[in-house]
C-alpha cells in the first residue's frame, strides 16, 4: 500500500486508507512524547531563570542568563530529530537553520548563537512547547486514553456502577454493550484524525520556526560563495609570491651559478677536471631551463602583462601539433577570471597533447551576456575523464568558486570538446 507524502495528505485520504497507514500511530507517538519534553524543557528553563537570579550577584547568574538562547538551539535540535516521526517517505530531514561555527571559542559560539535570530527562533518554540504546546498535547492524549479505555471497558464497569456517555446511560453489561461494540470504535476514529491533525499542526510549527528561512540559506551561501573566492583569491596571491621568489631569487642564483661554471671551464686545460665541469655547467642550464617552465606554469609573466591571448599563443606555441587561438576580447579581464581561464587552457592543451593522439586543436574565446566563454576542441582518440587524474576535477572546482561552469565533452573515439563559462565584468 502505497504511503501518504504528509500527514495532510494522510488526512485527505480515504478514511480505511488513513486508518490502515501508519500515520494514526506516528502521530501518536509524536503527541504522546510531546509532554515528556515538555516537561524536561520547563524544569531547565525554571531552574536556568532561577539560578540565574540567585546568582547573579557573583555573575555567574548573569551568564547563565545570558545563555538561555543556545538552551533553545538544544531543544531545536531535540525537535528535529522528533519531527522524523512526522517526516514523508520523500523528504529530507529538517536542516538546522544554525551554521557551523569551526575555530571558534565556547565564549565566541555563545555571543554568536544568542543574537542569532535562528536561535531566538528557537527559544521562542522553547518556550511555547513548555508552557503551551505540550500541556494541549498532555490533555488530548490523557482524554484519548481514558475515554477509550472507559468505552471499551463499560460492560465490565457496567456491573459495578452505571456508565453514562451523553445522553446514553447504561446500568448492566447488556446496556453497555453497544458502548464497547459501537462507540469505542468511532471514538477511535475520531481520535486518530483528531491526534493526527494535532501532530501535522505542531510538526508545521516546529518546521517555521526551527528550520532555516529562505534568506537565511541565501546569505548562508553567499557567505561561502565569498569564503571560496577569498580562496582562491589567497591561493593566487601565494602563488605570484613563489613565482615571484624563484624568478627573483632561486633563478637568478642559478644563471650565476651557470656562469661561473663556464668561466671555469673555458679557464681550465682540456683534461678530466673540465670535462666534469662541462657537465656541470650541462646540468646547471637545464636545471634552469627546468626552472623557468616551472616559473612560467606557476604565474606566467606574459598573463600579468600582456593578457589572456597573449598568454594562452606562448602556451600554444609550445606544443607539438598545430593549435588555432581565437580570442574575441576588447578589454583586460578581472584578474581572478584570467588565471582560471588560463589554468584550464593549459591543462586542456597539456592533456591533447599528452593523452588525445590528435592532429589539431582550437582554442576560442569570447564575451557573452557578461560572461567569458572558451572553448577547448580537438580531433583527438576522447575518452577524457574529469576523474580519471587528468587533472580537470580540480579546474572545475576552481572554476566553481568563481560561479562558473566547466563541461566536458569527450565520448570514445572523439572528438573532445571543454567548455568553460564563467561571469565577469571587463574593466
Amino acid at each position: 500500500m502505497r504511503r501518504a507524502a504528509t500527514a495532510w495528505s494522510a488526512l485527505a485520504d480515504r478514511p480505511w486508507r488513513f486508518l490502515a497507514s501508519a500515520w494514526p500511530w506516528r502521530s501518536f507517538a509524536y503527541v504522546v512524547s510531546s509532554p515528556f519534553v515538555a516537561l524536561g524543557v520547563l524544569a531547565g528553563l525554571v531552574g536556568a531563570v532561577v539560578a540565574g537570579i540567585m546568582l547573579s550577584p557573583v555573575w555567574i547568574g548573569i551568564l547563565v542568563l545570558y545563555s538561555l538562547p543556545v538552551l533553545g538551539v538544544g531543544v531545536g535540535r531535540l525537535e528535529r530529530w522528533r519531527l522524523r516521526l512526522m517526516q514523508g517517505p520523500d523528504e529530507p530531514p529538517l536542516a538546522s537553520p544554525h551554521p557551523a561555527l569551526p575555530d571558534t571559542t565556547l565564549r565566541q559560539r555563545i555571543a554568536y548563537r544568542r543574537r542569532e535570530p535562528a536561535s531566538l527562533r528557537a527559544l521562542g518554540y522553547t518556550a511555547l512547547l513548555a508552557f503551551l504546546v505540550g500541556w494541549v498535547d498532555f490533555v488530548l492524549v490523557l482524554v484519548t486514553l481514558l475515554a477509550t479505555g472507559v468505552l471499551a471497558l463499560s460492560p465490565l464497569i457496567a456491573s459495578f456502577e452505571s456508565v453514562g456517555v451523553l445522553w446514553w446511560k447504561a446500568d448492566t453489561p447488556a446496556e453497555a454493550l453497544p458502548l464497547a461494540l459501537l462507540v469505542a470504535p468511532a471514538w477511535f476514529v475520531l481520535s486518530a484524525y483528531v491526534l493526527t491533525l494535532a501532530a501535522a499542526a505542531q510538526a508545521e510549527l516546529a518546521r517555521s520556526l526551527l528550520g532555516p528561512r529562505e534568506e537565511e540559506l541565501r546569505e548562508r551561501v553567499a557567505e561561502l560563495r565569498r569564503s571560496r573566492l577569498d580562496l582562491v583569491d589567497a591561493f593566487e596571491t601565494e602563488r605570484r609570491r613563489i613565482e615571484r621568489h624563484l624568478h627573483d631569487g632561486v633563478q637568478q642564483r642559478l644563471v650565476g651559478l651557470t656562469m661561473t661554471l663556464g668561466l671555469a671551464e673555458y679557464q681550465l686545460p682540456e683534461g678530466e677536471v673540465r670535462e666534469l665541469l662541462r657537465k656541470a655547467h650541462a646540468e646547471a642550464e637545464s636545471a634552469l631551463a627546468d626552472l623557468r617552465d616551472a616559473v612560467r606554469d606557476i604565474h606566467p609573466q606574459v598573463l600579468v602583462d600582456r593578457g589572456l591571448p597573449a598568454a594562452v599563443n606562448e602556451v600554444a606555441d609550445r606544443l607539438p601539433i598545430p593549435v588555432s587561438v581565437e580570442f574575441d576580447l576588447t578589454d583586460r579581464l578581472p584578474q581572478p577570471v584570467e588565471a582560471a581561464a588560463y589554468f584550464v587552457v593549459s591543462e586542456a592543451l597539456s592533456n591533447v597533447a599528452k593523452h588525445s593522439r590528435a592532429s589539431r586543436c582550437t582554442v576560442r574565446g569570447w564575451l557573452a551576456a557578461g560572461s567569458l566563454v572558451v572553448v577547448v576542441e580537438d580531433d583527438g582518440v576522447g575518452g577524457a575523464d574529469p576523474g580519471g587524474g587528468t587533472g580537470l576535477a580540480g579546474l572545475i572546482t576552481r572554476v566553481d568558486a568563481l560561479s562558473g561552469t566547466l563541461d566536458i565533452t569527450s565520448p570514445v573515439g572523439g572528438p573532445t570538446r571543454l567548455r568553460m563559462e564563467v561571469p565577469c565584468q571587463t574593466n
